[in-house]
């Protein structure tokens, strides 16, 4: 019996090995399709495993990063920075800022999200061509200009996000009735702000919205808003918000087979009152459109405010929609279409009809109409075109967040090209490589009728650009004939003369120092924070107000004493 047991325990061990691998296999498995969960709700937003975003890329990190590393770095990345430890430090260095802290996330989900990053290749083992690009591409660096500006802290906004305890101010500008300053939140919020620094909340767009969203962050949420310039008559004001996925049949896609992480609606209000302080009407749904990530989607909604009744461009809305991340997830061609509508300022008449879902009008002199491309657009060629503003003589400025590389202001005229995602700034990007990586303009450059930026910056001076506004008061003659502008996450101010602003050159830009209450300092010093999130308002005297996104607090530029 002995030996006929022996074979029989064999069969036994074998069966239970066999089934301890298939456990195994399938919990390491299971394990790390929860950690691609995890990864695309928390962290794909930032990073990819081809190239470099707002943080790195993180392919091929197996045998070269310590399981334990990741796991203390996405718990408290601070620290290791602070610490010195040298990957940390390269990576902080690099791209400046540093990531939020992972450490509410259930320790089992770290487990899995780092088993899942670990098991991606290097970009390199993908076929990637090896092909040098520009580190600096532009040497020289942004100059002080001898002026000082002076700040008056207005107020701090109340706190509207619990988890991270602060307020996301995101636009300003002023109510064409009460000549009120006019504020959002990103959360939902529009607040008039009285002579007297009172606030009133005018709107919370999440309570007429049940799928209203503003997570995961990164720009989504309530993203702009305009006045119709013949408000006082039609009672007209118009939102921007984001849906999660598909919430609604969208009027504009990009395939079937591609995901639809987030949905921007433009909303038209026609207000029972114009003059009230507090909105009541009713809301007409104009434009709803997919986007692929939460990233570069609708930031801009404007008017024109220097066009009279009559004008051709009067009461034309301009929209500026960025490629919603297209390029970090390898979908260049979404952009990079003229009959698509991302990474474009498209320009609609809100009073019209004529458009494929009959809810707006498509003006005649939009430069595609008849021609091949998407009758809304007026130009193309953007990555996040975060802001639209005028000049007094009537040129429009557009500021577009870069890649890697390149953050830039350019003249917007219909139907010009500004290269992305093929350019970036005057640089070009080579589809088929890192999108991280810049070079040279190729000799033959001119026949592919590119437009490039009047003004442009790279990340040695900062990483993300906000448009601002000529300054038009009265209170400060210095910067009169300024176009005042800045640097999202160091929180630097800059100026070009709007004199010396040329097609086809890029102006010098000059940087502003700042004072309060009598001492210098800078915007990242003010609010302790590693991103300031730096924006710009006007009221209706022309002057020019900066918030601080970070920390919700709102300050104008004022006279030195």
């Amino acid at each position: 019996m002995k030996i006929l047991n022996e074979p029989l325990a064999s069969i036994r061990l074998a069966a239970r090995l066999l089934i301890f691998f298939v456990i195994s296999f399938s919990g390491h498995s299971q394990n790390v399709n929860r950690g691609a969960q995890v990864f695309e709700l928390h962290c794909a937003n930032c990073h990819n495993f081809r190239d470099d975003g707002i943080g790195p890329q993180l392919g091929g990190l197996k045998g070269i990063v310590d399981k334990q590393y990741l796991l203390d770095f996405i718990n408290n990345p601070k620290a290791l920075i602070d610490a010195n430890v040298a990957r940390a430090q390269d990576k902080y260095k690099k791209f400046k800022s540093y990531m939020p802290s992972f450490s509410h996330l259930d320790p089992k989900d770290l487990q899995d999200v780092i088993a899942f990053i670990l098991e991606k290749p290097s970009p390199k083992s993908l076929g990637k061509k090896e092909k040098i690009g520009l580190e600096n591409p532009i040497k020289a660096g942004i100059q002080y200009s001898g002026e000082t500006i002076y700040l008056k802290k207005i107020l701090k906004f109340p706190f509207t996000y619990t988890p991270q305890v602060n307020a996301r101010i995101n636009k300003m500008t002023f109510h064409p009735m009460s000549k009120e300053r006019i504020i959002s939140d990103l959360q939902g919020k529009i607040y008039l702000l009285d002579d007297k620094d009172q606030l009133t909340e005018f709107l919370d767009i999440s309570q007429h919205f049940p799928n209203f969203t503003n997570k995961p962050g990164f720009a989504t949420g309530l993203g702009s808003f305009a006045f119709h310039p013949l408000f006082a008559q039609n009672k007209l004001f118009y939102t921007t918000h984001t849906e999660p996925e598909i919430n609604g049949p969208s009027d504009f896609t990009y395939g079937d087979s591609l995901r639809v992480k987030l949905q921007w609606i433009i909303t038209e209000w026609t207000l029972d009152d114009p003059h009230a302080k507090v909105l009541k009407g009713r809301a007409r749904e104009v434009m709803r459109v997919n986007v692929i990530d939460q990233v570069h989607g609708m930031q801009e909604i404007s008017f024109n405010p220097y066009a009279k009744l009559g004008d051709p461009d009067f009461g034309l809305l301009y929209i500026g929609l960025g490629d919603g991340g297209a390029l970090e997830q390898r979908r260049g061609f979404i952009p990079n279409n003229p009959e698509h509508a991302w990474g474009k300022v498209l320009r609609i008449d809100p009073l019209g009809r004529n458009s494929q879902n009959g809810k707006y009008g498509i003006p005649a002199s939009n430069p595609f109409v008849g021609k091949k491309g998407l009758d809304e657009v007026f130009a193309q060629g953007f990555r996040n075109p975060n802001r639209i503003s005028w000049l007094k003589d009537g040129r429009i400025i557009v500021s577009n967040i870069g890649q890697r590389h390149i953050e830039s202001l350019y003249l917007l005229k219909a139907g010009k090209n500004y290269g992305w995602p093929l350019r970036e700034g005057t640089f070009a990007i080579d589809s088929t490589l890192s999108t991280n990586t810049v070079f040279p303009l190729p000799k033959n450059d001119v026949r592919f009728g590119y437009t490039y930026p009047i003004a442009q910056f790279d990340h040695d001076e900062g990483n993300a650009i906000m448009g601002g506004f000529e300054y038009t008061g009265k209170a400060i003659p210095s910067l009169r004939g300024k176009y005042i502008f800045g640097e999202i996450v160091r929180g630097r101010i800059f100026y070009i003369p709007i004199s010396e602003i040329k097609e086809g050159t890029q102006t010098r830009i000059r940087e502003l120092k700042l004072q309060m209450d009598g001492l210098p300092f800078t915007l990242k010093d003010l609010v302790k924070a590693n991103k300031v999130d730096l924006r710009f308002g006007q009221d209706a005297q022309g002057e020019i107000y900066i918030i601080t996104k970070a920390d919700g607090n709102l300050y104008q530029i004022v006279p030195s004493k």
